[in-house]
């Protein structure tokens, strides 16, 4: 049913489905289903649509919501005309990501800026050479509760995110497939994505992806804590606070309301033979 929604010529046209259940351990319950059919853990801008139209419904009226998902209990909560989401913890262990490397590149001076995360960033995988036809990439692997491959590259409005995306996403180092961001750091505390998702392609934003770049960014001592992420469909505002938690802010917007017919995949298989 994802692939046949999200199609956009023969459905309604989306990078994702998600889904709004009741839960046992959390006010809802949200499932996500990529544009080719595959169910992922996390969307940090699909957590903030769905926190909109819970209130817009009134659903609930509570100013913090949580909500279950593959990755944990997220919790989007008010921010003005804004989505506030606490995101969690960063992951950096390789086996955790996953990502498939026997020996971890790491720049202990750089890690050992936050001394907090000390036992965990002596395992990050930074600036990893991973050769990809004629060019070789230097990616930084994070989780947000799905995994991010981080690039830094020069002239990101020009790069062929469409040609390098999928051929990194599905690379053999990654286990379950990886989201991919290309980025480039403008200053201290401003960062450009284009963002090629794992079972979507190309998109306008990635949530947890701005998130991983934040954080990658921050680990390679490129910038601080906090830093806005402009995407191609807007910016998003992410800070690395003190109790290791991710803070990511941005906006929801409706589009539109609709509705359309579902055809039951099975009706063809109980009809009758003529």
């Amino acid at each position: 049913m994802a692939k046949h929604l999200c199609h956009r010529r023969f459905g309604i046209g989306a990078d994702q489905l998600l889904l709004l259940y009741r839960s046992r351990i959390a006010h809802f319950k949200m499932r996500i289903f990529n544009a080719d059919g595959s169910e992922v853990e996390m969307c940090g801008n699909g957590i903030r649509c769905l926190a909109k139209y819970i209130w817009d419904k009134k659903i609930s009226g509570r100013e913090i919501l949580h909500i279950e998902t593959l990755a944990g209990i997220m919790k989007p909560e008010r921010a003005g005309e804004m989505v506030k989401v606490d995101m969690g913890e960063p992951v950096f262990e390789p086996e955790k990501i996953p990502v498939k490397i026997q020996k971890a590149k790491v720049r202990r001076k750089k890690a050992e800026k936050i001394s907090a995360l000390k036992s965990q960033i002596s395992n990050l995988v930074i600036d990893y050479p991973l050769k990809i036809k004629n060019r070789e990439f230097k990616i930084t692997c994070v989780s947000m509760g799905n995994p991010h491959a981080v690039i830094m590259v020069k002239g990101i409005s020009d790069f062929p995110v469409a040609y390098y995306g999928p051929l990194i996403e599905n690379h053999p180092i990654f286990p379950k497939r990886t989201n991919v961001e290309f980025v480039e750091v403008l200053n201290h505390s401003e960062i450009a994505m284009h963002v090629w998702e794992r079972g979507a392609g190309e998109t306008m934003a990635c949530g947890t992806g701005a998130s991983a770049v934040a954080v990658a960014s921050h680990v390679k001592g490129l910038t601080g804590r906090t830093a806005t992420v402009h995407l191609l469909g807007g910016d998003l505002f992410i800070e690395w606070a003190h109790d290791n938690h991710i803070y990511m802010t941005g906006p929801a917007e409706k589009v539109f309301e609709g509705t359309i017919e579902i055809e039951d995949p099975l009706r063809q298989e109980r009809s009758p033979a003529l």
